[in-house]
């Protein structure tokens, strides 16, 4: 799943390609839970990046691989620019804003329910000084009458002059191969840098990691996700079958039989889901083996935040 595109002979990536065909990176931002790793996915037509309705899901950088007929996009998701406290939230905003470093373009994902908030502003005032060619996402309008969008649009307007504005629905897909095409116009010519069905610059072991967080999201409450770190210890590939070990990191001993659950029932059910969607993205059978292990204070420890991406 992951390809250096330095590895690739020029020969490869430019082969049989229209004489216009566009490439280059693309950095999706906006606050926590605005909708942007569901935008990756959809676009994407496959699940890469995990999703749970708790803000702050995505830690990391996760890169996307979108190749069209006229070109190639590379979609960087990124953590939710938020007026961070913690220093792993401080950490995850700075994931966010150095994806602006490398990158030809900018997709700004704005919540159409929740409108402007003051994220929101901080973020036009980066996105205003950048230089990047920005395209401004309203998402979610499946949830909101076009009424209502209209004040929301009008601001964006004020806050980013000149941007187009593309009302859009992450999750149903609607309006997003429009955008698609918006974010292809702002694109440079330049070659294919990766394989055509290349979806992802992210190692398996990532994506096992990421899935297995997702599902600790999803089946825990309050204050628990956040304290939780997931790493995979070993990735072993037997014939059609995968065997993944990880351990669940928990800031807290009494998370413990939470996360574990009674008679091992919600490690159990983490487990199951996890493993479904995993034999479902590598096309094989994965036997998934899970333990929890307390590591007090690792999300106040540059070194283990440095181990886990971050």
């Amino acid at each position: 799943m992951h390809v250096d595109p330095k590895s690739m002979h020029g020969e490869q990536r430019t082969a049989a390609l229209p004489a216009d065909f566009r490439s280059g990176f693309v950095s999706i931002l906006g606050r926590p839970n605005v909708g942007k790793s569901t935008l990756l996915n959809q676009i994407l037509g496959e699940k890469i990046a995990i999703v749970s309705p708790r803000p702050q899901t995505t830690r990391n950088r996760i890169m996307g691989i979108k190749t069209l007929a006229g070109g190639q996009m590379m979609l960087l998701d990124t953590p939710g620019i938020h007026r961070a406290r913690s220093l792993l939230n401080r950490r995850m905003v700075d994931v966010a804003k150095r994806s602006l470093s490398d990158v030809e373009a900018v997709v700004w994902v704005v919540d159409a329910i929740g409108g402007i908030r003051g994220d929101d502003q901080d973020i036009a005032g980066i996105l205003g000084g950048s230089g990047h060619p920005t395209l401004i996402a309203l998402n979610k309008i499946d949830t909101v009458s076009k009424g209502r969008l209209l004040p929301v649009m009008a601001r964006l307007a004020e806050l980013l002059p000149d941007r187009e504005i593309v009302p859009i629905s992450a999750l149903t897909g609607e309006s997003v191969p429009l955008l698609m095409e918006e974010i292809l116009k702002r694109l440079p010519v330049g070659p294919r840098y990766f394989p055509e069905d290349e979806l992802t610059d992210q190692t398996e072991r990532f994506i096992a990691a990421e899935l297995i967080r997702e599902k600790v999201f999803l089946r825990t409450r309050q204050e628990i996700p956040y304290g939780t770190a997931v790493s995979v210890r070993s990735f072993e590939e037997k014939n059609d079958l995968v065997v993944i070990g990880a351990t669940i990191h928990t800031e807290r001993e009494s998370h413990k039989p939470i996360l574990i659950g009674k008679r091992g029932a919600a490690l159990k059910e983490i487990g199951s889901a996890a493993r479904e969607e995993l034999e479902h993205l590598l096309g094989c059978r994965v036997y998934l083996e899970l333990t929890v292990k307390t590591a007090p204070g690792w999300s106040r420890d540059p070194r283990s935040l440095a181990a886990f991406g971050l």
